[in-house]
């Protein structure tokens, strides 16, 4: 089970469960092949380009281009690069992080 704010506010009781269940799922996962693995069971390929762009889109805006030479460079839209620097900066703060152990 997880702790703290991890649940996403807007989620129901019911889907808040499901959402411990993925977290902890991933939490007992230790190397990258296996979370690759599991990724690939869980996601469709559209799925992991969508999260996997997103991902793209906030190096670049962390690195502080402009929002329309991110969308040129990822082929995100707009609205896309504009969601995930809000969520860069404004979220739960998992992308930070993410971004910051990448730098290591």
């Amino acid at each position: 089970m997880t702790s703290g704010k991890v649940v996403p506010a807007e989620a129901h009781e019911e889907t808040a469960g499901r959402f411990d269940d993925l977290v902890d799922a991933f939490v007992r996962l230790r190397d990258p092949d296996t979370v690759a693995a599991f990724l690939r069971d869980l996601c469709t390929t559209n799925e992991l380009d969508a999260m996997g762009q997103r991902l793209q889109v906030a190096k670049l805006v962390d690195e502080g281009l402009p929002y329309h030479e991110v969308s040129r460079r990822t082929g995100a839209s707009t609205a896309t690069v504009t969601r995930v620097a809000h969520w860069l900066r404004y979220g739960e703060g998992g992308y930070p992080v993410v971004l910051r152990r990448g730098r290591r």
